[in-house]
């Protein structure tokens, strides 16, 4: 009799772990910054994100909070809006050149590279699509880089498209 409670327990748990949303994501993300995204969801309405990407011929890793809005469009039940903030690191690549003392028109190039740290923004409208765990979205990601190439360097724009596989 004592394993059928157990039996019974765990199929109940099974069963409320089952009709609660989706607890990670994992997906691609295009755009300026384009990689890989891996979600976890720390409760209903906040999320953490780890994007690796690439951008200027180098390598980020981003860490970001997320604040999701379900339900924020009253004519789609399954659109919903997601802002948060996070911080990245890396590393990017660049040409400098200059020209030859002796010989005017001799151009030379140097690929150099360097560190970068910055903070990031986030703005996105994703779509859950009914029937699959499959997520849909469009972004936005404002970063601005601390130091790297230039001190400071401000992109406002980095618009990507994103799918993710809910699990």
């Amino acid at each position: 009799m004592k394993q059928f409670y157990i039996l019974i327990a765990m199929m109940l748990t099974a069963l409320a772990g089952y009709s609660q949303g989706p607890e990670k994501a994992i997906g691609i993300r295009g755009g300026i910054s384009s990689g890989f995204e891996y979600r976890v969801f720390s409760g209903d309405l906040t999320s953490y994100k780890v994007l690796l990407s690439t951008r200027k011929r180098g390598l980020q890793l981003t860490g970001m909070k997320e604040f999701h809005m379900p339900n924020a469009f009253e004519f789609n039940e399954d659109l919903s809006f997601i802002y948060g903030f996070g911080a990245h690191v890396g590393f990017e690549s660049w040409y400098a050149g200059y020209y030859d003392v002796e010989y005017p028109n001799v151009w030379y190039s140097n690929r150099k590279s360097g560190p970068i740290a910055g903070l990031d923004g986030l703005a996105a409208v994703e779509y859950t699509i009914p029937q699959i765990p499959l997520v849909v979205g469009i972004e936005a990601k404002p970063y601005f880089n601390l130091f790297g190439k230039n001190f400071f360097q401000l992109q406002p724009f980095d618009f990507a498209f994103t799918v993710k596989y809910t699990f």
